[in-house]
């Protein structure tokens, strides 16, 4: 893209069924740096088309993540012109929800339209330390926090959160949700919060299948998100395996238990051959969105910035696959 041109005006709605977002993650860089490059690969997202782009949550330093995704969606949000960003997902378990509520209602007062949030029980003890709250804690307290943390991000707070402004305005202008998932029992819950899905980068598709089936039948009606890895000409297959071996280095066995065969990477020497690919792994998993990953450990920033830059010409191919694959789940 010339320094001339703009970013497209077309974009679907944060987390929205059919839309295809970039997931960021920082380079092993010093901080200063992380936040310059990250938010220049925001940038490039937001010119290439990408509808909008997804951080997560680590703490203390932990490889390929920053703390606070809440606080960095709004440095990306300001790189961008059109592109909404999405903290997903955030680690509910961390703080009381009221607190983020209020730190997601008032970025979405800044950016309104342009914010999404997606939420997850967690799986690091060390995130959990550093909190002060009981690893052996998490679950339940995500599912005592998530229905509560739903009902205030659509301004229908019953304590005294909801006289807060920013989440009154919820009320007309709901925030869009995610839910990490990983189980039937996981999807049945979103469902029933009218929530959209999403799943493990690492998880099969015969696995996506069977959850997003048991989603529709519970009712589901919002987005069911894949999140992929995907490269548009050779892959780095190097780097690609010590990202493996770090994860498994770290991963819950009931994570892992999902994962499929090999490392799930989807790659095409052409971006025609790529999305095709990508459209059917999203019609083999029942599912009609999905969050793209390019950054693998090990990678320059410019050979990230590299590949964003194909999606210049390529994203209007996703776009048909992801819109053909819609249609088969």
């Amino acid at each position: 893209m010339t320094d001339g041109e703009t970013a497209p005006n077309f974009r679907l709605q944060p987390l929205a069924p059919g839309s295809i977002s970039l997931r960021l993650y920082p380079h092993d860089l010093p901080a200063v740096e992380q936040l310059a490059v990250l938010r220049r690969q925001a940038a490039l997202a937001d010119a290439a088309g990408f509808d909008g782009v997804m951080v997560a949550e680590h703490h203390a330093d932990f490889p390929g993540y920053l703390p606070n995704p809440v606080q960095l969606a709004g440095f990306l949000l300001d790189a961008m012109e059109g592109a909404w960003a999405a903290p997903c997902p955030l680690l509910l378990p961390m703080k009381p929800y009221a607190l983020i509520v209020e730190d997601l209602a008032w970025l979405e007062a800044a950016y309104p339209g342009r914010v999404g949030a997606g939420f997850a029980a967690g799986a690091l003890p060390v995130d959990f330390e550093l909190a002060e709250v009981p690893f052996d804690e998490i679950v339940a307290r995500f599912k005592a926090a998530l229905p509560l943390t739903v009902a205030a991000l659509r301004g229908a707070d019953e304590t005294p959160l909801g006289a807060d402004r920013a989440v009154r305005r919820l009320g007309e202008n709901p925030l869009p949700m995610a839910v990490g998932t990983q189980s039937v029992a996981a999807v049945q819950r979103a469902a029933r919060h009218d929530l959209a899905v999403l799943y493990d980068s690492l998880q099969g598709a015969e696995v996506s299948k069977k959850l997003s089936d048991a989603y529709d039948e519970a009712g589901g009606t919002a987005a069911k998100i894949v999140i992929r890895r995907v490269w548009i000409g050779e892959p780095p297959t190097g780097e690609m395996a010590a990202q493996m071996e770090h994860y498994r280095s770290y991963a819950p066995d009931r994570a892992i238990a999902n994962w499929g065969s090999g490392d799930q990477l989807i790659a095409g020497g052409t971006a025609a051959e790529t999305a095709e690919r990508l459209g059917a792994v999203l019609a083999a998993s029942n599912c009609d969105t999905v969050n793209i990953r390019v950054h693998v450990k090990g990678l320059t920033p410019a050979q990230v910035d590299e590949q964003i830059d194909r999606y210049v010409d390529g994203l209007p191919l996703f776009r048909e696959a992801v819109r053909a694959a819609a249609a088969v789940a």
